[in-house]
């Protein structure tokens, strides 16, 4: 496979970084980061922001006189940087409140440790680029959609921009303002339940059904598609219509609690670490499997050097093929292991163990940030494995902190933490980079200025996303419910990290649940094998069926429903032959507007201590909505009418 010439030559030479291009890159890097934020702790998914943010990027520039593909390039590689470290940061910072080093979140310490894993997925991916990009010439999926749209965008500006421009700012906006009116009256005024959902007794077991009432996870479900949907829904199945029965055939009715409260007693207290051991076989499979794709990764980045070393060939002076230099490499590298150094000395108060955990921190960014990489090249960064490589960090530094402090130390979990904190969000980055300079080989951007947007996003992020969950914590809660708040975010992988490194450090997990899991989740393992031998399209990845056990099923009850109409549009589209993106820029416009009202429905409580009279709910009109959750059910038919009609080109 050869890669076609880029959209803009060499030669030509295009504004890139423009002040207007650096201001909404930083909004849009804000606003995508504190969304997929929400998102990732609600619902434990987060999505690509690659697509949303260059159509959202091309509509706002449009609107300016002067403006070109490269800078809508520029934009798109800011923001999409910005929502995967907030990806990053909300599968394990939430952790360390789960486990008990900190009672809020501490804004320098979490910063500092999202910029360095962040920076360190950028620094890590540079030398990458020409191996994996040019030499090895991997699909990078994503990198190609994002780079297909970006060209459109370009041939729209010179036919019908204007008109283009104006259709998708009103998708947009219109998608937003829709997303934030039904979070308002869900959880501000209480209107309705969150979601419609009861449990019956039969026998000595109950059986549950439930869906959650949010435009969110509908817009989520149509952006991932039917086929990781229903994987995810899968899971929920497994989980909650026989594994949930079943334990409560065998185990008996928890006392003292009848219907919907003992059906999710039920799945809290057993069926969830089921999910767990299923997650934590996904996370060792995921482990195997990628040691030739590493050694692959490894052996092209030495020959691309050696080739370059012997070469006299001017090739890599071009604009197109200029990275940052090894300098702004080694550099920032180095001194971005002195905080972490003083972060990990401060949690282990052993300067040894610190600078020993630094270390370990280091190399396992390198190679998971080498393997996302590698991976987002093959399958999109979208089906990453960042959990399943995250779990198998937190462990293996986990049990090498337990051989240095022992099984009983009372930082040992905060420690393996912070480690595995740093290594996802380098993760995160790593395919997300590659991706956007995919997308920028296609189009002809200057690779080391969107390196340069890159660190840009990560640092925008990173500075937001503390206020952002601290926000989010005090008026939700999160993993954990309490009495102030009893339906949290449920935090799944943020729940899980805490959970394993508690049972390294002697807090212990019910095994024979965890030992289910490992069972089921081989299972699944052994079936995708079968489905990817077979070269069926249908598979099963192991992460998203055990991320299916352990979320509750409404929530991947509505995710579903959203692939389902991605999927008629499909075919409506396909055979009208007007596939249209504004579906995906109206669904990307519902996570935001949602996640965006329920931040700021969290104000309030930030307020209160200013203005004592304001309260916590200033806006609720009922303590426990009148209706139920038959007015959000009826809102959310609406939500789906209007995203199908969006998508098919009707409205």
């Amino acid at each position: 496979m050869t890669n076609p010439p880029p959209i803009i030559p060499a030669a030509v030479t295009l504004p890139e970084i423009t002040v207007k291009a650096v201001v909404l890159s930083v909004l849009l890097a804000a606003v995508l980061a504190a969304a997929n934020a929400y998102l990732g702790l609600f619902a434990g998914m987060t999505v690509s922001a690659s697509i949303p943010a260059a159509v959202a990027s091309m509509a706002i520039l449009r609107l300016f006189r002067e403006s070109n593909i490269l800078e809508n390039n520029i934009v798109q590689t800011a923001a999409s940087s910005g929502e995967a470290l907030a990806a990053g940061v909300i599968f394990t910072i939430p952790a360390l409140l789960l486990v008990g080093y900190w009672s809020e979140f501490d804004y320098w310490q979490t910063t500092v440790i999202a910029t360095v894993g962040g920076l360190l997925g950028v620094l890590f991916t540079i030398p990458l680029r020409r191996a994996l990009i040019v030499t090895a010439r991997l699909r990078f999926p994503e990198g190609v959609a994002t780079a297909e749209v970006l060209k459109v965008a370009t041939a729209d500006r010179r036919e019908a921009g204007s008109r283009n421009a104006v259709k998708d700012i009103q998708s947009l906006f219109q998608a937003a303002l829709l997303g934030a009116v039904v979070k308002f009256g869900e959880s501000g005024m209480r209107l309705w339940a969150e979601s419609l959902e009861g449990a019956t007794q039969v026998g000595r077991t109950f059986f549950y059904a439930g869906l959650n009432l949010s435009p969110a996870l509908l817009a989520v479900g149509f952006i991932i598609g039917l086929y990781t949907s229903m994987v995810v829904f899968l899971g929920g199945v497994i989980g909650w219509f026989i594994l949930m029965p079943l334990c409560g055939l065998l185990n008996g009715i928890p006392p003292d609690v009848t219907g919907l409260k003992a059906a999710t007693m039920i799945w809290s207290t057993q069926v969830r670490y089921v999910g767990i051991g299923a997650m934590l076989t996904g996370g060792l499979w995921t482990l195997t499997k990628l040691r030739e794709p590493v050694w692959r990764s490894l052996q092209t980045l030495r020959e691309n050097y050696q080739a370059r070393h012997h070469s006299s060939d001017e090739q890599g002076l071009v604009r197109t093929e200029q990275d940052a230099s090894l300098l702004w490499i080694l550099v920032p590298f180095g001194l971005s292991l002195i905080p972490m150094a003083w972060i990990y000395t401060s949690v282990v108060e052993s300067l040894p163990i610190g600078l020993l955990m630094t270390v370990v921190m280091a190399l396992a960014a390198f190679l998971f940030s080498s393997v996302a990489a590698y991976m987002a090249g093959l399958v999109g960064s979208s089906s990453n494995p960042v959990s399943g490589v995250t779990i198998a960090t937190i462990m293996l530094a986990a049990l090498l902190l337990v051989l240095f402090m022992g099984a009983g130390h009372p930082a040992g979990p905060a420690a393996a933490l912070v480690i595995g904190a740093v290594v996802c969000c380098a993760a995160a980055m790593g395919g997300d980079n590659l991706q956007d300079l995919k997308t920028g080989h296609l189009v002809g951007a200057t690779p080391w200025k969107q390196q340069v947007m890159q660190v840009i996003g990560v640092v925008t992020a990173a500075v937001i996303l503390v206020p952002v969950l601290s926000l989010l914590q005090a008026k939700y809660g999160i993993g954990e419910a309490t009495v102030n708040h009893p339906h949290p975010l449920s935090a799944p992988q943020a729940t899980l990290m805490a959970s394993l490194t508690r049972s390294v450090f002697g807090a212990g997990l019910p095994w024979h649940l965890v030992g289910l899991g490992a069972v089921i989740g081989t299972l699944v393992i052994l079936l995708d094998r079968r489905q990817e031998s077979r070269g069926s399209e249908l598979r099963f990845p192991v992460l998203a069926v055990a991320l299916g056990i352990y979320l509750p099923l409404k929530l991947s009850a509505a995710i579903v429903a959203g692939g389902l109409i991605a999927t008629i549009v499909k075919r409506v589209t396909e055979s009208s032959g007007e596939p249209s993106q504004r579906g995906l820029l109206f669904a990307a416009g519902l996570i935001t507007g949602e996640a965006l009202m329920g931040i700021l429905l969290a104000l309030p409580i930030a307020l209160s201590a200013v203005w004592p009279d304001l309260g916590a709910d200033p806006f609720a009109l009922f303590m426990t909505p009148p209706l139920g959750g038959w007015p959000g059910f009826a809102m959310l038919f609406l939500v789906g009418v209007s995203l199908y009609r969006i998508a098919v080109g009707k409205w």
